[in-house]
C-alpha cells in the first residue's frame, strides 16, 4: 500500500515546465551516454516525457540545439581569478576548458564544426574569448600581440587543438547578428580587435589576419621556446 501510495503521490507531482534550459542540459546528457551523432529531437522528448513538437518551441533545429549545447559547456569553465597574473589566470581558464571537454568528449568536434559553420560563434563563446582578449589587454598586451596570442593559442583556449579562426568571407551574414554598435558594447575587446587588425583578402585564417606571419609567429615563438628550455636541461 505504501509503495501504491507513494507512485501515485509522485504521478500526483507537477511535472517541471519545459524550458530552453531543461532540453539544452538533456540533449548535453544524451551526448554524454551515448555521442552527438545518435541524438535527436526523438530521445530528447523521450528523456522528458514531452512529444518532440513541444521541443521546437525552445530550440528551432538541430543547429540552434547544437549551438545551445556549447554554450552550456562553455558555462561549465571556471572564470578568472582575480588575484593573479594573466599568465596564470590564462592557464588555469584553459585547463578548466580542458576538463570540461574530458568530460563532454564529443564537444570539441561539435565546437569546431559549428564555429567553422557559423559566421560568428555562439554568444557564450564570445563572451568567453572577449574575457580572454580582456585578461591580455589588463595584464599589459598590446592589441596587436593579443591578435598574435589569440591565433598562437587557437583553440587551446577551448581546451583542444585545432585552429579556431577560419575564414569566413565565403559564410551568409548572421541574421542574428548583433548591431554593431550594440557588439561593441556586448564585446568591447573582440570589437578593439577587429578594429585594429589590417585586412588580408588572401588569408586562409580570417578576414584581417596574415596568414604567413601567423605561421611564423607562431613556429618562432615554438622555437624560441625549445631553445630556452634547451639551456635549462
Amino acid at each position: 500500500m505504501l509503495k501504491m501510495a507513494t507512485q501515485a503521490d509522485a504521478a500526483a507531482q507537477p511535472r517541471a515546465p519545459l524550458s530552453r534550459e531543461r532540453v539544452l542540459s538533456t540533449a548535453v546528457a544524451l551526448a554524454d551516454e551515448g555521442g552527438v551523432d545518435a541524438l535527436s529531437m526523438r530521445k530528447i522528448a523521450q528523456a522528458l516525457g514531452v512529444v518532440p513538437m513541444a521541443l521546437y518551441k525552445h530550440v528551432a533545429n538541430k543547429n540552434e540545439l547544437l549551438d545551445g549545447m556549447i554554450d552550456v559547456l562553455v558555462g561549465e569553465i571556471d572564470p578568472p581569478a582575480g588575484d593573479a597574473d594573466w599568465k596564470t589566470v590564462i592557464r588555469r581558464r584553459v585547463l578548466s576548458a580542458r576538463r570540461m571537454l574530458l568530460r563532454h568528449p564529443w564537444a570539441s568536434e561539435v565546437i569546431e564544426s559549428r564555429t567553422k559553420a557559423r559566421a560568428t560563434p555562439t554568444p557564450a563563446v564570445m563572451e568567453y574569448l572577449d574575457s580572454m582578449i580582456g585578461i591580455f589587454r589588463a595584464g599589459g598586451f598590446s592589441v596587436d600581440l593579443v591578435h598574435h596570442a589569440m591565433h598562437v593559442m587557437g583553440s587551446r583556449l577551448l581546451g583542444f587543438s585545432q585552429e579556431l579562426f577560419e575564414d569566413a568571407s565565403g559564410r551568409e551574414p548572421d541574421p542574428d547578428a548583433l548591431p554593431p554598435e550594440e557588439m561593441a558594447a556586448r564585446y568591447p575587446h573582440i570589437t578593439e580587435l577587429a578594429m585594429a587588425v589590417a585586412h588580408d583578402e588572401e588569408s586562409v585564417v580570417g578576414s584581417g589576419c596574415d596568414d604567413q606571419f601567423e605561421f611564423e609567429f607562431a613556429l618562432d615563438l615554438t622555437l624560441d621556446g625549445l631553445e630556452r628550455l634547451l639551456g635549462t636541461t
